[in-house]
């Protein structure tokens, strides 16, 4: 019987601030991951400056691409297909990279796979967990998102749950400025938050009414800028890493209880966190105690396939090209696309 021929996906990802090319091969395996990285400059405005991104992704986006070309060891010629990241994101950072790959489509004749951003988040699962396979629950919490879905197959979601206001990343940056830290806040909170106590101040666990996996955490970012006006006007110094923490903690809490209720009403027993707050110390954490308590599987990306990359869209590309779908050369980008919109 002839061997199934291997199929290389070059993949683009420029959704906000991170600039990024990746070579994957047959879905699990990453030959490069290459992220060019614009932190630094965004640190100074204290949040990703738009206009800014987009200029940067025009200066670095062919030189990680071919960068991830090299160190994958292969070049155009044996690319199967081009994976792109079309949405949601900042639309002008999107339109760097689906210009680009469209471009590349059409010069070297190779088929353009539109990617949703949250699907390649989910599918950074598959990278690390080979045996990993649908259906399964999983979390998406990053800066812009807040998902709580079942993954029935490659490709095919149905949304339990999302935000209702910002997202748990948001209000982790949000918190960080009110406190102090600066930008970006997940990391710093995630830093400072370990000398602090989780306990010292009870701030609130939002549910939203009618609808059990839904999230809210902007009441909880209220919650914490009145604490800290509150001691400014009493005169009384408060704790950073006990602010810290304590918010942490609520976020964590209310995070890992809808999720694994979540588990156990459908069944599946395996669960999985993706996206950038789930690098988040604490919250892993939390979640290997509870699973392993409930005796879940429980699947996590490394940290560098949690923040913004290319092999996670590299994955996500890999299994919409073998489910048979292929983007137009009208593929344009859609800053607000919905999860199992195409």
């Amino acid at each position: 019987m002839e061997k199934e021929k291997d199929i290389y996906i070059l993949a683009i990802e420029s959704s906000c601030d991170e600039t990024a090319a990746a070579v994957v091969r047959n879905g699990r395996e990453v030959l490069s991951n290459i992220i060019s990285s614009q932190i630094e400059i965004h640190t100074a405005y204290g949040g990703v400056v738009p206009e800014i991104a987009s200029r940067k992704h025009i200066e670095k986006i062919n030189q990680v691409i071919e960068e991830a070309l090299k160190q994958a060891n292969v070049c155009m010629s044996d690319i199967t297909a081009i994976a792109v990241t079309y949405g949601p994101g900042l639309v002008g950072a999107l339109l760097v990279g689906v210009s680009t790959a469209k471009a590349i489509s059409f010069a070297t004749g190779k088929p353009l796979v539109g990617v949703h951003h949250i699907e390649g988040h989910i599918s950074a699962n598959y990278i690390e967990n080979k045996t990993l396979e649908p259906p399964f629950v999983c979390l998406v919490v990053s800066g812009g998102h807040t998902h709580l879905a079942i993954v029935k197959d490659y490709g095919v979601y149905q949304i339990l749950g999302c935000t209702r206001d910002d997202a748990a990343g948001e209000a982790f940056d949000k918190v960080a400025r009110a406190i102090g830290l600066g930008y970006p806040g997940g990391p710093k909170i995630d830093k400072i938050a370990k000398e602090g106590n989780p306990e010292a101040i009870q701030f609130p666990r939002a549910k939203v009414d009618g609808s059990q996996y839904d999230f809210s955490f902007s009441g909880l970012k209220s919650a914490v800028l009145n604490y800290i006006n509150s001691c400014e006007m009493k005169k009384i110094a408060y704790n950073q890493a006990d602010i810290a923490a304590s918010f942490q903690k609520a976020v964590t809490d209310v995070l890992v209880e809808h999720s694994l209720h979540a588990v156990q009403e459908y069944g599946l027993n395996k669960f999985a966190i993706a996206g950038g707050v789930a690098a988040n110390t604490a919250l892993r954490t939390a979640f290997e105690t509870a699973c392993c308590q409930k005796k879940i599987e429980f699947y996590r990306p490394s940290p560098i396939f949690c923040t913004d990359n290319a092999a996670m869209i590299g994955v996500a590309g890999y299994y919409e090209y073998r489910n048979g779908v292929r983007s137009g050369y009208d593929l344009n980008a859609v800053p607000n696309l919905k999860l199992g919109v195409r």
